[in-house]
């Protein structure tokens, strides 16, 4: 299917991209599921209580059974003792470990970046061929086609081109197609791609079609 692209100068032309990435069935539980194990990673749960099976002691009966008139007890581990175990406390990294596979990762990857082109938040423009110095001069580009609060997927060469006048613009983010995440893609309102990174995309999702 063919999209608009826009130039450094903003000269329109058109752009052919695969409608199996950009205009696929979008699947939101899956998208959600994929997000919500991303930010288990991003912020890791590193509290750590001991459990009653952690705690250094001995195991012995504290009083008999039976006789005293005090409650039953076992070992001084239990949790209604001071220096006890912690019932239901948090238990560390364990609480991170969602596992989600390669499949997942890339289906859910086609249906944002679709729920974006959808939402008609995705953009095109041609691969940077000049380096851009100045941080005005990409923001008069980007102001100009309404872009803001956008990720921007760039190939090799465009990133090395604009890197330096990009990186002190608020709510703009460079990003390879490697590192691409559907957290990163819904995170920002835009997501603009240079046509480079586009083919990119399509040849790391389709090689094996």
């Amino acid at each position: 299917m063919k999209i608009d692209s826009i130039n450094i100068n903003g000269k329109v032309s058109e752009f052919e991209i695969s409608e199996k990435i950009f205009s696929s069935k979008i699947n939101s539980k899956l998208i959600s599921q994929v997000i919500h194990a991303q930010i288990s990673y991003l912020k890791p749960r590193v509290a750590k209580t001991k459990q009653r099976n952690e705690i250094i002691g001995s195991t012995a009966k504290i009083y008999a059974q039976k006789g005293t008139g005090n409650a039953r007890h076992a070992s001084r581990k239990a949790p209604i003792f001071v220096g006890g175990g912690v019932a239901h406390g948090p238990k560390g990294n364990v609480y991170r470990i969602k596992k989600i596979n390669k499949k997942q990762k890339k289906t859910s990857l086609i249906s944002a970046i679709s729920q974006r082109y959808k939402e008609k938040s995705l953009i095109i423009f041609d691969d940077i061929q000049s380096k851009i110095n100045k941080t005005k001069d990409f923001y008069k580009f980007l102001k100009k086609n309404n872009i803001s609060n956008a990720l921007i997927v760039v190939d090799a060469k465009s990133k090395k081109n604009i890197e330096m006048s990009a990186r002190n613009i608020a709510n703009i983010k460079l990003i390879d197609t490697l590192y691409l995440s559907t957290y990163d893609i819904l995170k920002f309102k835009k997501i603009v791609f240079t046509q480079s990174s586009t083919k990119e995309l399509e040849k790391k999702f389709l090689k094996h079609e």
